[in-house]
């Protein structure tokens, strides 16, 4: 399973894991590496004393011996844990270079195909949880393909982890959907407290009239494209209803969407 008993023992587990964390905060270490990627609710993690959240779409590398804190925030979270054995001399050199990055204790980002393909994996794995042959397979097909992505997405831990460019990347990438204030939070691996406050200080104002502005903004685009019914644009773009668009449009554009589509006919 994802715990051993000791940092000495190397002995590893399975190559690739599906596992649903508990609410309450677990701690260990073991003597070889490991990725961790969100597949469903939110986690939290502490590597080496310093936390951050991983949720879908997002992943951390726990470095080999680093004592590591873990749990679940939502009814039902699930991982993907990469248990990565430790490199010999006749490894790849992959391997060897995801233990090099592993001493960063980094936290990153996936990007949607990549994440698709993840879910795609995870949701096999799941079903054929005693399958070694499936769980190779998927270990090493991932750790290859994390790793070309890591060395180009990957986010070292800093001070100010506030990015507009990936809260944005993740509205848009979003959009249809609810977006809560803990999911844009755990986008830039903030707190929602810290990130709240952060938000209205630079920008002047909360996450969800941002999000609110970017729901219009898209809508504006749609109805400029033409071709859409407003129930549709309205869909797109994540609203509940029409009259729920109707209203927020009506509200921040001094019009409502109809008047407004008339006038660029």
């Amino acid at each position: 399973m994802f715990e051993l008993n000791s940092s000495v023992d190397i002995q590893l587990p399975k190559p690739a894991e599906v596992v649903t964390l508990p609410s309450d905060m677990s701690c260990h270490d073991h003597g070889y590496a490991q990725i961790v990627i969100g597949l469903k609710g939110q986690s939290e993690f502490e590597i080496n004393g310093y936390g951050n959240r991983v949720g879908p779409g997002q992943g951390c590398v726990v470095s080999a011996g680093a004592n590591h804190a873990f749990g679940g925030l939502a009814d039902q979270t699930d991982i993907l844990v990469l248990n990565l054995p430790v490199p010999s001399v006749d490894e790849s050199v992959v391997l060897q270079q995801i233990y090099d990055l592993s001493k960063s204790e980094v936290y990153f980002h996936i990007d949607e195909r990549l994440n698709q393909i993840i879910r795609l994996l995870s949701q096999e794995m799941a079903l054929f949880p005693e399958d070694t042959l499936l769980s190779k397979a998927c270990h090493d097909t991932l750790v290859t393909m994390l790793f070309r992505h890591m060395t180009r997405n990957v986010s070292v831990i800093k001070e100010s982890r506030f990015d507009l460019a990936v809260i944005d990347n993740y509205i848009e990438s979003n959009l249809s959907r609810r977006i809560t204030i803990a999911q844009l939070a755990g986008s830039v691996f903030l707190g929602e407290s810290q990130f709240h406050c952060r938000f209205k200080e630079l920008l002047g104002m909360t996450p969800h009239q941002y999000v609110l502005q970017k729901r219009i903004e898209a809508a504006r685009s749609l109805i400029d494209q033409g071709g859409y019914t407003l129930g549709q644009v309205a869909e797109l773009t994540g609203f509940s209803g029409q009259s729920t668009f109707s209203h927020v449009f009506t509200r921040l554009q001094g019009m409502s969407p109809s008047v407004y589509k008339k006038r660029i006919q």
